[in-house]
């Protein structure tokens, strides 16, 4: 007897549920990442071969860098929650009074770089205004009442009070950067028994140092 011939068939594979699963995790991925913000001041910071990875809570950054010769020091906290409970703290602490709208545009801050007495103003910019203004640097010496000191204090204390843990502190500075600044950031952290902070190195924090 002849051989009975099967007719071939193609396969198809229906690739809509893919496609759908495809464009769920792409959506996910766009809408829970972390916008990179850019530094207030250019930082070209040393090499190093430690890599760890900058936290995303519980940390906060320190950033030195010169400008016309200047010195100038700008504050990063993490988390909105934090950056609210700081802010607020430090209206009371120094009998300082916020909007609404300027507590909810300090939270949306990221980083800053003006002197305590100038907040309300900063504050109150319009965007536009904001992107022309120039931040001169929050003022920090040897003293325990400099205006650094007074954030990084009151920064600890709202991340103590959330998220029940000590607020983990780095140093970001340019690598031509003079040593007398940075000496005296690190004094002004000791005064408050802060002996252990990180130091950013390339996008990355080295080991802490004591």
């Amino acid at each position: 007897m002849p051989r009975v011939k099967v007719a071939r068939k193609s396969t198809a594979i229906d690739m809509t549920a893919m496609c759908d699963v495809a464009f769920l995790l792409l959506t996910f991925f766009i809408l829970s990442a972390k916008p990179k913000v850019a530094d207030p001041v250019k930082a070209d910071t040393p090499a190093s071969s430690a890599i760890v990875q900058i936290p995303e809570t519980d940390f906060a950054i320190i950033t030195v860098g010169k400008e016309n010769g200047v010195d100038r020091v700008f504050y990063t906290i993490e988390g909105d929650d934090v950056r609210k409970g700081t802010l607020e703290a430090m209206a009371t602490e120094y009998k300082m009074s916020f909007t609404p709208d300027q507590i909810n545009k300090f939270v949306h801050t990221e980083n800053f770089g003006v002197p305590l007495a100038q907040m309300p103003q900063f504050l109150s910019l319009t965007q536009t205004e904001l992107q022309a203004f120039k931040q001169p640097g929050i003022p920090v010496d040897t003293t325990e009442t400099n205006d650094l000191a007074k954030w990084v204090l009151q920064s600890r204390k709202a991340n103590a009070a959330l998220h029940n843990k000590d607020i983990r502190i780095a140093i970001k500075g340019d690598k031509q950067e003079e040593y007398p600044i940075i000496q005296t950031i690190i004094k002004s952290l000791q005064k408050q028994k802060v002996n252990k902070f990180s130091l950013i190195t390339s996008s990355l924090a080295t080991a802490p140092k004591k």
